[in-house]
């Protein structure tokens, strides 16, 4: 058959707009939103012909077919336009500050406050008491200060930023001395050594990569040192022969030489971890107590609130800060603040459980064994005898550059089935109407019930179901 005679026969636009199916989302949602779907989709199909003529393909071809063809891509791609991409999928790893997955769930008291004050105007930068111009971090300021102590606070859009606007404002043009074994790396490939440099301010590095002492910032100390810095390792473990140099340490040689201290706690903690059986993380607090002048630290990581960047301290640093140019290109969004207040608000009342990351870090064996066993036999009966399915056990990781190392003690509920891989199953649940993010193991596809709720554990089942 030739190219042009099977070319002719792809369904015009007209014709598919004439399909019940069609027409019943052209009055639901549209024309321009449809003919966009059909366009594309006998746009695809007219492609894929050339390219079989270009092969060789001279097979007979069904006009009834290219047309029903047609409209299946139309729906498909209709469906594709109309969902959003930023959306919600279900985190089955086991990784509870999952940073693909975005990170931080917000509880609930957060997203009903982003809905009441998005949803119309607020006060971001209005003082409701004196009817004047207000200042944004006013919002937080005061939770962040009885919380930890601190005399002053201030919010931007991430943690790199809070520590580029620091460096920038209190030591662009001079030297910064800190340990050579906390020239980290962070995520997406960016090192505190680029950050620094991009601030202005000279790095200094003094000591080793397993050990630093209080004598090599000493010596490195000179008329143009602006800062002492000290970076939490928050996303690896030095295992052996190491030590640092302890914020109390650095406290008393600032204050000798007249030179402030800051540190990078990287993913704060506002809370004793212990409680919840987990190691020990240095807190907010406690770095401010031993003497930092200025703290800064991640939102969304093990504070499970919003993506942000702390900057706590005290008031003559922050009110410098403030004014420099970069908090402009910095500052937060009202969405940001209204879900950090909220979260900041359960602090304060003294309930961190209530904070799903928390929650999910304290989960108990006796809660993951239950939850376990009812999305197993859920599991059970939706792949109706195509496979086993099995409660297994396991171990979760904290993620998102937090407590590295540690292995969490989980249960997993395995899926192996007859006709359809890991891989594949994996690959057809991401494509799902509500994507369900798992891990293979062992050539076992696994569901982690630590970072899934009891909705995931019925939703999860559900998509497994509609993929089969």
């Amino acid at each position: 058959m030739e190219r042009n005679e099977v070319l002719r026969k792809l369904p015009k636009v007209s014709e598919l707009l004439n399909e019940a199916s069609i027409k019943a989302l052209e009055e639901k949602y549209g024309r321009l939103a449809v003919l966009k779907a059909i366009r594309r989709s006998i746009d695809e199909i007219r492609c894929s012909l050339e390219k079989a003529f270009e092969k060789g393909f001279s097979n007979n071809i069904c006009e009834e077919e290219l047309k029903k063809e047609a409209l299946e891509r139309a729906l498909e791609l209709f469906e594709k336009y109309r969902t959003y991409n930023l959306r919600k999928v279900i985190n089955a790893t086991g990784v509870v500050l999952h940073t693909n997955l975005g990170r931080a769930p917000l509880p609930e008291e957060a997203l009903k406050n982003i809905l009441e004050v998005a949803s119309g105007y607020s006060n971001l930068e209005y003082d409701l008491d004196e009817g004047t111009r207000g200042e944004r971090y006013a919002h937080v300021r005061e939770l962040l200060c009885e919380i930890t102590g601190a005399e002053d606070a201030m919010v931007v859009n991430n943690n790199a930023g809070a520590v580029l606007l620091v460096l920038s404002a209190l030591a662009a043009g001079r030297e910064v001395i800190i340990s050579r074994g906390q020239l980290v790396e962070i995520g997406g490939s960016f090192r505190v050594p680029e950050v620094m440099a991009q601030s202005g301010a000279r790095l200094v590095e003094v000591g080793t990569t397993n050990k630093t002492h209080i004598a090599d910032y000493e010596r490195a100390i000179n008329e143009n040192t602006a800062l002492l810095l000290k970076v939490h390792t928050s996303n690896f473990k030095f295992i052996g022969f190491w030590s640092e140099v302890k914020i109390r340490e650095l406290k008393s040689l600032g204050l000798k030489y007249g030179i402030p201290v800051m540190e990078d706690l990287g993913s704060g903690v506002l809370v004793d971890l212990t409680k919840f059986g987990l190691p020990p993380e240095p807190t907010v607090q406690e770095s401010l107590e031993e003497g930092a002048d200025i703290v800064t630290f991640s939102g969304d990581k093990l504070l499970g609130g919003p993506q942000a960047g702390i900057i706590l301290g005290k008031r003559e640093f922050i009110e410098k800060i403030k004014r420099h140019p970069l908090t402009r290109a910095l500052r937060v969004d009202k969405l940001t603040l209204c879900a950090l207040e909220a979260v900041l608000k359960i602090y304060s009342s003294g309930e961190p459980e209530r904070i799903p990351v928390i929650r999910m870090l304290m989960k108990s064996p006796q809660e993951m064994e239950k939850h376990a066993r009812r999305l197993a036999a859920e599991l059970q009966r939706t792949i109706q005898g195509k496979g086993t399915v099995e409660v297994i056990d396991d171990v979760s990781q904290v993620g998102g550059g937090s407590l590295p190392g540690v292995e969490l003690p989980t249960k997993a509920v395995s899926i192996q089935l007859r006709e359809v891989g890991p891989d594949e199953l994996a690959r057809r649940l991401r494509m799902a109407r509500i994507p369900v993010i798992g891990r293979i193991k062992k050539d076992r596809f696994l569901l982690d019930v630590r970072t899934m709720t009891e909705e995931d554990l019925k939703t999860a089942s559900e998509m497994v179901g509609s993929v089969l």
